[in-house]
């Protein structure tokens, strides 16, 4: 059989890999939107015209580790394009995998609506603008997305055909999110392969622990964190409560927190739900301002029995995980707005992570300059965002064409990272008997990490690490 990497290929984004086996059936692991090529689109598209390098057509099954704009994102267009098999992965990946991709599709609709309005000037941008969408979707393709997707349950083997079969695995990250294994027969061999998908840590809120995967002869690892360890190691209560104490508790200020709406918000509201009802923590106003948050936490509440002992647990006590007093889910755009300038002590839980579009970028526009807010940064911010420029402590900074002061304190802390560290990875892989694993893939991660990892896997006694080039294949 052969495996080729179409994505996350010494880099983080664009989760996309391809297995032929040797009668042609073709599975594809993921097919996620490659955040870094959006940014440079080619000119031209693969050869064929479309915008896969292999015919959509062709391939069998896709298999979704989880639901992540880098691991679904690209499902509209490959059905657009001619696929015609299943999309399998568990309930709540399905569930979530909705929500993210109208989301998408309704971001695609107002930017093409902005290159197509106006007068001359702006008809004048228009071709160079379509050529840089071609890969973009609406709502009518993400609904004909949803018609091939078929659920299933964590650790039973489900048969895709003779001589193949998949076990999704709890690996943490997100709900729903799950290592892949893949079990194949082929001319009276058996060999097993495992897609680890994006792997989480340990008693992290609301998500069970990855859980241990059996023994296979090939292993493909995402490395995110390969090269890096988590700082903080206090619990999400304490170093949230510390700096909720610092921030609108010994002051009168406002915290502004942005976060992911799908799987990190959730964990956000937990938290301080925690807080509020167990600790005893002064009760100061929480506002979430994400229609999409308020989507995911839904599908949360759905899936209580998959959550974590501790959640169950909680939920069992108090009959409600996300909402409770002096919390509000903000519906519209007028009410984001009004709360920007709230006169009494907040915290505003709001999307993107990384401070790049979403509402959460008039909140920071609006307190940048006020000395009594505090940015609480809980994710990594991609290089060139706004996050990341927050995080530089500029004496300025621009947004959306301002010039502002930084008056506004912006704090890090880790905790609520949804992605295990170098050890964390290293235990993953440690579950495997170095006599049998024949070859590990290193993806999902930045070059550089991705070295650093693979010296540690060889220190470790896993001296076979590949760190394979975007469409480089291998024989299995």
């Amino acid at each position: 059989m052969k495996l080729t990497f179409w994505g996350a290929a010494r880099q983080v984004t664009g989760s996309m890999h391809l297995l032929e086996l040797e009668d042609d059936y073709r599975i594809l692991i993921d097919c996620g939107s490659d955040l870094d090529r959006a940014r440079d689109i080619p000119e031209t598209p693969y050869p064929g015209g479309g915008i896969f390098p292999f015919e959509p057509s062709q391939i069998n099954v896709v298999l979704l580790t989880h639901a992540h704009i880098d691991h679904s994102g690209n499902l509209p267009n490959l059905i657009r394009e001619g696929f015609e098999g299943q999309v399998v992965c568990t309930p709540p990946t399905y569930q979530l995998t909705e929500l993210l991709l109208a989301d998408s599709a309704s971001l695609n609709q107002k930017k093409l609506k902005n290159a197509t309005d106006g007068g001359s000037k702006r008809r004048s941008k228009k071709r160079s603008f379509l050529v840089n969408t071609r890969e973009m979707y609406l709502q009518k393709q993400v609904n004909e997305a949803l018609k091939s997707f078929s659920t299933v349950s964590f650790n039973r083997k489900f048969r895709i055909r003779p001589g193949l079969e998949v076990t999704y695995i709890p690996a943490g990250h997100l709900l729903g999110a799950a290592s892949i294994v893949l079990d194949i027969t082929e001319n009276g061999t058996k060999k097993s392969i495992c897609f680890s998908g994006d792997l989480g840590r340990k008693n992290y809120p609301l998500l069970v622990d990855p859980q241990r995967i059996p023994r296979v002869d090939y292993l493909i690892c995402e490395s995110t964190y390969g090269a890096r360890q988590h700082v903080n190691h206090e619990t999400p209560e304490e170093a949230l409560a510390d700096v909720i104490r610092r921030t609108c508790v010994d002051q009168p200020g406002r915290l502004i927190i942005p976060a992911f709406s799908v799987g990190r918000t959730q964990a956000l509201l937990y938290t301080l739900n925690k807080l509020y009802t167990e600790h005893d923590f002064p009760r100061i106003r929480v506002f979430s301002d994400s229609p999409l948050a308020l989507g995911s936490t839904k599908v949360y509440e759905k899936h209580i029995q998959m959550l974590n002992a501790d959640a169950q647990d909680f939920y069992g006590d108090h009959k409600e995980l996300f909402d409770f007093e002096n919390f509000t889910f903000l519906s519209d755009m007028k009410a984001s707005k009004a709360v920007s300038n709230h006169a009494e002590p907040c915290i505003i839980v709001s999307s993107s992570g990384m401070v790049q579009g979403g509402r959460v970028e008039h909140h920071v526009e609006a307190n940048i300059s006020n000395p009594y807010c505090t940015i609480l940064m809980i994710g990594f911010a991609a290089e060139g965002t706004l996050g990341a420029r927050l995080l530089n402590g500029q004496n300025y900074i621009e947004i959306r064409g301002k010039k502002l002061d930084m008056l506004a304190n912006v704090e890090r802390i880790d905790v609520f990272s949804g992605h295990g560290d170098c050890e964390d990875l290293v235990e993953f892989v440690r579950w495997q008997a170095p006599e049998q694993l024949k070859q590990v893939f290193l993806v999902h991660g930045e070059y550089e990490s991705m070295l650093l990892f693979q010296s540690r896997l060889a220190e470790e006694g896993y001296p076979h690490v590949e760190i394979p080039k975007k469409g480089q294949s291998y024989q299995l």
